[in-house]
């Protein structure tokens, strides 16, 4: 059984204050008038897929919207491991994303927060959404590629050969930063090699300008500190007029030690005057080697500030440190060799090119030949898919050429597609965009889309009003078509068109409507006699008469037995 999205909640988005709808398998329809809200559902899938969405989006006078969506019967998505997030023991994955007024928005998968891009890599695995603007993609010869790569199952081919494309421009990269003309060479050696010599001229040393400036300090307070340091060594040592505390200590242990003998009490005094002043003999000492420090020649401070102004200088020029200096000295000694030894490097360079330009032209026509074998294919069963929509004579051409230029490879590999058709017999085939009209430029999407739903794996696919452009015979063949798609897939179609309605296996209405003064849209599942008023109203407007009804419900008829011989 295929992946289903079953039911979807809806609060407070657009026109829809609140809404229920259950999903179920096949072809599911929305049809309603134009303006009452189909698109609204189309827009809530794509929140709960991740997408962007305009805060716009909230009801008015709300400040928050919320939208929520039930999965089962889920296929093993390379996802879930990637993010450690699974569906419950009974299969089911709920997504909810609720959208702020001031333009945050709440994400959770099976209750666990993620951002929106993280959802939205899950909702592409999920969902498919096909709207009127992916029939325009069509007009643009640069999508056309990657339709063909998508059908031929190409994506590892075009892997490799771009893994190798880009190691390519890596190396041509690589040496057009070494490639310059002489005179710039010239001038950019001369540039490097004087900054070079001013830097280690400068003799620079880490800690440098620090030391300096703790000396500076010193050199500006160098009267201060000598007299504070000369009246303290002469308080400790004296001088011919007056004891210091040196002289007086020893006295004093004289003294006492005199008449130790007496009183053991004098004896410990004495004995600790003698380590005072054993304290105050070190004092001394270190006092005086603090004076000889502190001798300063006259034109020291001159030298310091000379120095600390050259270093400033250069902190200005390559950096506000020393170590970035060093790095710059550094960088500009690397720089200079290679530009010195550019020659041989670009020598070097340009066989490793050679090589790897081999590399990926070889890659490239690997995939190249996949794709004209990938294009035959494409063209067969587009044209029959086109024959069963009602364009029976049309001609369907994918039609490769080698790029051109001087270098004709690009990240897409070394060829340039572009379709090309002719719809009637006898036409020549011209490109599509310039000869298929909005009708044929649908059927040839739906087409291609059903084409390529034969190698993909989502199950649900999304269309919103493919059917532009198309009616009568052209509008069953599409009707049945969609049928046949919904057998193995589910499918959610928006769509104006009664002879696809009436294929539906589940049909919603969208209707909009009044409620105390606010307009309010309101989906509804229809019954078999609602379905055919509808399909009625689809195809008469307005005014509904007895014969406009009976052919509804004769379209209806016709349907089941289409979808019944086709079941068969």
């Amino acid at each position: 059984m295929s992946l289903l999205l079953s039911l979807l909640h809806i609060e407070n988005i657009a026109l829809i204050e609140s809404a229920d709808i259950s999903f179920g398998n096949g072809l599911n329809v929305l049809t309603g008038e134009t303006g009452a809200g189909k698109s609204i559902v189309l827009d809530a899938i794509s929140a709960i897929m991740g997408e962007r969405v305009s805060r716009d989006l909230i009801r008015t006078g709300e400040k928050t919207a919320l939208v929520s969506g039930v999965f089962c019967h889920l296929p093993k998505i390379p996802w879930f491991e990637e993010m450690g997030i699974y569906p419950d023991e009974n299969g089911e994955l709920s997504i909810t994303r609720q959208m702020m007024a001031d333009g945050k928005n709440i994400c959770r998968v099976g209750g666990i927060p993620c951002t929106a891009v993280q959802l939205r890599a899950l909702g592409r695995q999920l969902v498919n959404i096909h709207g009127q603007h992916d029939s325009q993609q069509l007009l643009d010869e640069r999508s056309h590629l990657s339709y063909l790569d998508n059908f031929g199952g190409l994506e590892v081919k075009l892997t490799e050969f771009r893994t190798s494309y880009d190691q390519l421009m890596e190396l041509r990269r690589a040496m057009d930063a070494l490639v310059m003309d002489e005179t710039e060479r010239s001038r950019r050696i001369d540039t490097l090699q004087y900054q070079i010599q001013e830097l280690q001229r400068a003799g620079l040393r880490t800690g440098e300008v620090e030391e300096l400036t703790e000396r500076r300090e010193l050199l500006r307070n160098s009267g201060k500190l000598m007299d504070a340091v000369e009246r303290a060594y002469l308080a400790l040592s004296g001088d011919e007029e007056k004891l210091g505390a040196n002289a007086l200590l020893a006295e004093a242990e004289r003294a006492l030690s005199s008449v130790s003998a007496i009183a053991n009490d004098i004896e410990a005094a004495a004995n600790h005057l003698a380590e005072l002043r054993y304290t105050a003999d070190d004092m001394a000492e270190q006092v005086r080697d603090l004076r000889d420090r502190f001798e300063f020649s006259p034109d020291e401070l001159d030298q310091v500030e000379s120095r600390l102004d050259t270093l400033y200088r250069l902190n200005k020029k390559y950096g506000g440190t020393t170590e970035e200096m060093l790095n710059y000295l550094g960088r500009c000694r690397e720089e200079l060799e290679q530009i010195e030894m550019a020659d041989d490097t670009i020598l070097r360079l340009e066989k490793e090119c050679h090589r790897q330009r081999k590399e990926a032209e070889k890659r490239a026509e690997q995939l190249s030949l996949a794709r004209r074998e990938t294009g035959k294919l494409l063209q067969e069963k587009i044209e029959e898919e086109l024959r069963q929509l009602d364009m029976p004579k049309v001609q369907f051409r994918a039609e490769l050429r080698p790029k051109t230029g001087e270098f004709p490879m690009d990240q897409t590999g070394m060829d340039d597609l572009q379709f090309f058709m002719s719809a009637n017999l006898g036409e020549s085939l011209k490109p599509i965009q310039k000869v298929a009209s909005g009708g044929e430029l649908a059927r040839i999407m739906l087409a291609l889309k059903n084409v390529l739903a034969e190698n993909d794996l989502i199950a649900t696919l999304i269309f919103d009003e493919v059917d532009a452009g198309i009616s009568g015979r052209a509008a069953q063949k599409v009707a049945e078509k969609m049928g046949k798609l919904a057998s193995c897939r589910q499918i959610l179609c928006v769509t104006h068109l009664a002879q696809i309605a009436a294929m539906a296996d589940l049909h919603f209405s969208v209707q909009k409507g009044e409620r105390e003064n606010r307009t309010h849209t309101v989906v509804t599942q229809l019954s078999t006699e609602e379905r055919e008023l509808e399909l009625a109203r689809l195809t008469g407007g307005s005014h509904v008469s007895d014969a406009i009804l009976q052919g509804a419900k004769e379209l209806l008829k016709q349907a089941d037995q289409l979808k019944n011989h086709g079941h068969a």
